[in-house]
């Protein structure tokens, strides 16, 4: 019979996370082992008081340590303007491109019927009660079938406000996710963004 150890198990755990496999969830836990055993204390010191130090922001839905966040609360960003994404991750990323100043709004996912996401488990409504003194809209969303038809959706929400709708254009793959596009090929589709 084979016992399972707490190397097991945090082999186990760290498999559970995207992007990470059997293989590479070992390479982590033996990386830890290997080390001074304050890196391990430092790493679950930070994972136990996540979930009181991070929050979401009451105005864009993003992840933050105050409320409201440091780009919504930054009277610099330009408030008629405001990107759209699918979640906070996306905001982070956007940011370390450094080409988008203004403001940003979190769906918390995308419209996927088959997986019984519908838009009223999206926050679509509270981005409609952002949208006074707006003037555009970017729809940020991953160009799948999920994200197009979420940006369809918003598309035709929005048909009656007079604000003017774009989305990220060339450089952006099909398929893709904004979390693997390099820097560059962000800043592109951001400045070749097209009205749809």
């Amino acid at each position: 019979m084979i016992t399972v150890n707490a190397l097991d198990r945090l082999i186990s755990l760290f498999s559970k996370l995207p992007g990470i496999g059997k293989k590479s969830a070992g390479r982590i836990a033996y990386y830890i082992l290997d080390n001074s055993p304050s890196l391990a204390q430092n790493l679950a010191k930070e994972l136990s008081v996540l979930h009181q130090a991070i929050r979401r922001c009451s105005v864009c839905g993003g992840f933050t340590e105050t409320d409201p966040c440091l780009v919504c609360s930054d009277l610099n960003r330009d408030r008629s303007i405001i990107c759209v994404i699918e979640s906070a991750q996306d905001m982070r990323i956007i940011e370390e491109g450094r080409e988008f100043l203004g403001l940003y709004h979190v769906l918390g996912g995308l419209i996927a019927p088959l997986e019984g996401v519908s838009p009223a488990n999206l926050s679509i409504d509270k981005l409609l009660n952002r949208l006074d003194g707006v003037k555009e809209i970017i729809l940020a969303l991953n160009p799948t079938v999920e994200g197009d038809t979420t940006a369809l959706y918003l598309q035709k929400t929005m048909k009656n406000y007079p604000i003017e709708i774009t989305r990220l254009a060339s450089g952006m793959p099909v398929g893709g996710n904004l979390e693997y596009i390099d820097k560059l090929t962000l800043s592109r589709s951001f400045r070749g963004r097209v009205k749809i």
